[in-house]
C-alpha cells in the first residue's frame, strides 16, 4: 500500500506536466496558424493588387495601397515614388500597352512580407516612355516584394526586365561612339 501511495503521486505530477506541455504545444500551434491566416490574407491582398492592374482599376489603389506607399522601381532606386506617382506610370502604361496583362507564376509569404514572380504580356500600341509605337508584341519576366502593415502595401520594390521588352519592341543596345580629339 505504502508503494502504492508514493506512484500515486507520481503519475499525478507526470499527467500534469504532460498537460502543461500540451497547453504550450496548443498555443504554440495557435501562434502559427495565425500567422499562416496572416500571410494568406497578404497573398490575397497581393492578388488583388494584379487584377486590378489588369483590370485598369484606378480604385484599386486606395484599396491595396497606404497612401504614404513608397515604390522603388527598380528595386534599388535610392528615391521611391509615391501610389499618385506610380498610379500615373500604371495610366502610361495601359494608353501605351492597352492588352498589357499581367499572371503570377508564384507567389511566396513571410510575416508581413511578399514575393511574387510575374510574366507581362502586351502589345505597344502608342508611343511608350520615348519609344515611338511600334505595334510590336512583348513578354517579359518580373520580380517584385511588397512590405504590407494594416492590411495595406506600405513598400514596393519591383524589377522587370525592361531591357528584354525594348529588344522586343525593337530597340537595340549599341555601345557608345566614342569621342573625336
Amino acid at each position: 500500500m505504502k508503494k502504492l501511495l508514493c506512484i500515486i503521486p507520481l503519475v499525478l505530477l507526470f499527467c500534469f506536466t504532460i498537460a502543461c506541455q500540451d497547453k504550450a504545444a496548443m498555443a504554440e500551434l495557435e501562434k502559427f496558424r495565425t500567422q499562416a491566416a496572416a500571410e494568406e490574407q497578404n497573398k490575397t491582398l497581393v492578388t488583388k493588387l494584379i487584377e486590378g492592374l489588369n483590370s485598369r482599376s484606378l480604385q484599386m489603389y486606395e484599396e491595396v495601397y497606404a497612401p504614404n506607399c513608397a515604390f522603388y522601381f527598380p528595386s534599388s532606386s535610392a528615391t521611391p515614388k509615391s501610389r499618385e506617382q506610380d498610379m500615373e506610370s500604371s495610366k502610361g502604361n495601359w494608353r501605351a500597352l492597352p492588352d498589357v496583362h499581367w499572371t503570377i507564376e508564384e507567389m511566396v509569404a513571410q510575416g508581413n512580407m511578399v514575393a511574387a514572380r510575374f510574366i507581362a504580356i502586351g502589345t505597344q500600341q502608342k508611343d511608350w516612355n520615348g519609344i515611338p509605337s511600334t505595334g510590336k508584341k512583348f513578354e517579359i519576366g518580373g520580380i517584385f516584394t511588397v512590405r504590407i502593415e494594416n492590411g495595406k502595401v506600405v513598400e514596393q520594390r519591383e524589377d522587370a526586365d525592361l531591357l528584354g521588352m525594348m529588344q522586343q519592341l525593337g530597340m537595340e543596345l549599341k555601345p557608345i561612339a566614342a569621342k573625336k580629339k
